[in-house]
């Protein structure tokens, strides 16, 4: 079981952190891994540094043999089932500990990143967590070690963000022995080596596509296109896959007919949390250099390190980074405990995961938001530290900023996952899973009263901070309260709103989560071992207020009028005031100088 068992009771569910106020101590952090997954980390990490990074230059030649030799490796160490049951030959670890493993062997090159997590994640997950038993007897554990790999095949030209809109039939035999698969996929990550496919194909004239297991063999109408040629991830196999009359046995359909959506949306739900963590070490990794190159770089008699301009740039990156890893490992272990407790009520492995995860698929979609968009900031800032030779393909900077490119794309896109964070909310709230209404009607009344004049004793660590923290949650429900209600169910077709909504969502969940992480250690080490971690803490809430504040505006002055508009301004500028507004150039040295003095991204 968990470092903390918790009842069902207390376990906030996916979305309630935006109405209810978490304790540090009821948070995971990064600082609370155990010695098994210290061990694991170790152990990812030292295969990076010999198998991984001294071949980065050889992933940028499109060295699609390495990426499979180097997969076939992970497979003999177990990294490519510590997700799967011990039944099936995986190593049945924990969800913290898949992410962990996730994360930690995907920093290095996106190449590897994406073979990775297109081969544990929607290469097996769907084979594990929907398959019949005998389907997962016979294909997971080959998956599991590597002896076979996986790839997943739901795009086709006319069908991406619409993944429910695919073209490709599945049409019965005869004799009812076997279906035959026709049509396009294309983007099929790993499709150059892969040996099983999951596909996905439409039944007559179904509503919902169905989900296939699909063994790659060139005798049976399978045939690939060209290596595509791609901005980033160049030695990750990427092909269009065609499908002439493939004969599948039914018995390889995964679930029921018409499953194919959900199944497809729910193996998306594990890949986004996941794509968040394979987002981390990157931006560690990209830090760290940029810090070590200036210390090294002297222009004006001087390291560059010591200059206001390359402290800012520095500070930012490790407080992204600080704040994305907090995020994710906050939400891993939620789910966890959420598996472990229908776990403990009797549920199945697949269930107990399925709905776990599912439970948080709000979190989920905000992390592979955030941590997307940060990967990208700090592979740019990376690039400039460099300066022209950040423009180089001889420094890794350049091929971080397009491998990094894709993050936003893949899973789901930015824009999807935007839109989907919020109207989640809003169904979980219609279903009372969430109560929005309660508080942001106890909001509402706030407006209209009258604020309170007394002065908040502020003498305790992050008093201020947290309470900010409940404002800018005041300002989401004040302002997508009044959308919902006066759009109700027709709120998604106002896409403007939603996004920008989103974005107040995404500012509240890791502002949160990177206060809770420094209060935590704060109150476990002292808070004077911890100076730097308070400090990325207040930083990154500063300028969450920042988009908060524009987001929010950007929502009030494009649906309300008149008074309404005024009263929400007002209520805005109040939700959104500091009492001590922080020194921020102050916060930046001392995360600055805290990285530069230890020459490496320390947190």
């Amino acid at each position: 079981m968990s470092n903390t068992t918790l009842n069902s009771k207390e376990l906030l569910r996916g979305g309630q952190f935006l109405v209810k106020e978490t304790n540090c101590e009821d948070v995971f952090t990064p600082e609370d891994f155990n010695d098994e997954q210290i061990m694991m980390r170790e152990s990812v990490k030292e295969f990076v540094e010999r198998e991984i990074w001294p071949n980065k230059e050889e992933f940028e030649k499109k060295n699609y043999k390495l990426t499979e030799e180097i997969m076939r490796k992970a497979g003999e160490l177990g990294f490519l089932g510590v997700a799967v049951p011990e039944e099936y030959d995986g190593l049945g670890m924990g969800f913290v500990s898949t992410m962990l493993v996730c994360d930690y062997i995907s920093g290095a090159t996106g190449s590897i990143a994406t073979a990775f997590g297109a081969h544990t994640g929607i290469g097996t997950m769907p084979i594990t967590l929907y398959g019949t038993e005998e389907q997962k007897k016979k294909y997971v554990p080959k998956l599991a070690t590597g002896e076979w790999f996986g790839a997943y095949a739901l795009t086709e030209p006319g069908a991406g963000s619409d993944a429910n809109s695919g073209k490709t039939k599945a049409v019965l035999s005869e004799d009812g022995k076997h279906y035959s698969i026709s049509g396009q996929k294309m983007w099929i990550s790993n499709a150059g080596f892969a040996n099983v496919f999951i596909v996905f194909a439409r039944i007559e004239d179904d509503k919902n596509i169905t989900g296939f297991i699909v063994e790659n063999d060139p005798e049976n109408g399978i045939t690939f296109g060209e290596e595509e040629k791609k901005l980033g991830i160049h030695s990750s196999s990427t092909r269009q896959v065609f499908f002439n009359d493939t004969k599948v046995p039914v018995e390889n359909m995964l679930s029921e007919r018409g499953n194919g959506f959900k199944i497809a949306m729910n193996a998306l739900n594990i890949g986004r949390i996941k794509l968040a963590a394979a987002s981390l070490d990157a931006q560690r990794r990209v830090t760290d250099l940029s810090v070590k190159y200036a210390n090294d770089r002297v222009q004006f008699n001087t390291p560059i390190a010591k200059f206001g301009a390359i402290k800012s740039k520095l500070a930012e990156m490790a407080t992204s980074a600080y704040a994305g890893e907090a995020a994710s490992y906050r939400a891993a272990k939620n789910i966890e405990d959420r598996i472990n407790i229908r776990l403990e009520s009797g549920s199945s492995h697949a269930e107990a995961e399925l709905k776990g995860v599912e439970e948080y698929a709000i979190e989920c979609s905000i992390l592979k938001v955030a941590c997307s968009e940060d990967v990208q900031n700090c592979s740019d800032e990376g690039i400039q530290i460099f300066g022209g030779m950040g423009f180089s393909a001889d420094t890794p900077m350049e091929s971080a900023w397009r491998d990094a490119r894709i993050a936003r794309i893949y899973e789901g896109t930015n824009e999807i996952n935007r839109m989907l964070a919020v109207g989640m909310l809003v169904k979980k709230a219609m279903k009372g899973h969430v109560d929005l209404l309660g508080p942001a009607t106890a909001v509402g009344d706030e407006l209209t009263g009258i604020p309170s004049m007394d002065k908040p004793d502020y003498s305790e660590l992050f008093a201020e901070e947290k309470e900010m923290i409940g404002k800018l949650k005041k300002v989401f429900l004040m302002t997508a309260g009044s959308a919902v209600q006066k759009f109700g169910p027709d709120l998604e077709e106002h896409q403007q709103l939603l996004m920008a909504s989103a974005d107040i969502l995404i500012e509240i969940y890791l502002a949160e989560s990177a206060i809770l992480r420094a209060e935590k250690n704060a109150k476990r080490y002292g808070e004077d071992t911890q100076k730097e971690q308070i400090a990325m803490a207040k930083l990154y809430l500063y300028h969450a207020v920042d988009t908060v504040n524009q987001k929010a505006k950007e929502g009030i002055v494009s649906f309300a009028e008149g008074d309404e508009q005024r009263m929400m301004l007002m209520g805005l500028k109040r939700f959104t005031k500091y009492q001590n507004q922080p020194n921020v150039v102050q916060l930046r040295n001392t995360i600055a100088e805290k990285l530069t003095s230890e020459n490496k991204y320390c947190f």
